[in-house]
């Protein structure tokens, strides 16, 4: 065998090459990220006329309202990329806090003018005069130590948002809490007053009921002061703390609103009073409205919230 051939059989008895490994292929460019603009009208809410269109608004764009919170952003809202908002002039504006404030001044105001006795409101031979029971001294005690309570507690406790209300609300605010402080004010220190049937015994019952309500509230709102920070729009869910009045939130998403209303049912057996009792009733309905509110608004924002909790009576409401 020659060279040739031999080269030639070692040539075909030979392992074949390793292929190279094909080159990664390059990634395509990157697409720029559309850019999506809105279109704006602004609307007036009475009148439909146009006021304003707003032309390649960003999508990151939000709206102060009363009816979109600040933090809305209009690629969430359910609007295309033409959206049609309505302005509603609610003229001039007060802080919540100067509301709180007002609504707290005038029943303490209206009810120290009845218990005093001042002239036009009974008949003259009682002007300035006093009551001869003692619960009638009681209840203006307890009355006066609510609101002002209230006060302090807007001056000092409570985190008011920077939200207002407008001006012509006061006076439907106000006029039922005043009102409704002078109904009750005129039949506990009216002359004719008489004390309630079971006497002293019904007295300290309402009375203690009272306090132990108020001490309650005030526990409440120091507790959901501290769960804010200041300046911070998070929200968290509260829970008891070490104080014993706080563990009602085991079982109430609200108990601010159920310590306020036993406040009202105490001060209720403590003077047997019809416009008390009626008062009462009206508020706890109120309270019942914002209290099943916030209890949906914490089963919406937090997925583990508490699932034992009512909203303002353990176990029923």
């Amino acid at each position: 065998m020659d060279v040739l051939a031999l080269e030639a059989k070692k040539a075909d008895g030979a392992e074949p090459e390793k292929k190279a490994a094909p080159r990664p292929k390059a990634k395509p460019p990157k697409k720029a990220k559309r850019i999506v603009y809105f279109e704006v009208e602004i609307v007036d809410l009475k009148t439909k006329e146009k006021l304003l269109l707003l032309d390649k608004v960003s999508e990151r764009m939000t709206e102060e309202a009363k009816c979109l919170r600040d933090e809305d952003i209009l690629q969430t809202l359910p609007v295309g990329t033409t959206a049609s908002f309505y302005f509603s002039d609610l003229g001039p504006q007060l802080t919540w806090g100067t509301v709180f404030l007002a609504e707290c001044a005038g029943p303490l105001i209206i009810y120290l003018m009845f218990y005093f006795r001042l002239p036009f409101i009974y008949s003259p031979k009682y002007d300035f005069t006093s009551s001869k029971h003692w619960v009638v001294h009681l209840a203006c005690m307890c009355h006066s130590f609510h609101y002002i309570k209230r006060i302090l507690e807007t001056l000092f406790v409570h985190r008011i948002s920077h939200g207002t209300m407008p001006l012509r609300n006061i006076f439907k605010n106000c006029g039922y809490y005043w009102s409704t402080a002078a109904w009750m004010a005129y039949y506990i220190n009216h002359p004719l007053y008489t004390t309630p049937y079971y006497g002293q015994q019904q007295v300290n019952t309402g009375l203690y009921i009272f306090l132990f309500c108020q001490i309650g509230n005030f526990s409440i709102h120091v507790a959901l002061r501290n769960l804010k920070i200041p300046g911070s729009k998070t929200k968290k869910i509260p829970y008891p703390t070490k104080n014993p009045f706080t563990w009602i939130f085991w079982l109430v998403s609200c108990p601010n609103y159920t310590y306020e209303v036993g406040s009202w049912i105490g001060f209720t057996v403590m003077t047997q009073c019809v416009p008390v009792a009626f008062f009462t009733l009206v508020a706890f309905i109120q309270m019942t409205v914002w209290a099943k509110g916030k209890h949906r608004s914490y089963l919406k924002e937090f997925r583990d919230y508490p699932t034992l909790r009512s909203s303002i009576l353990p176990f029923i409401l």
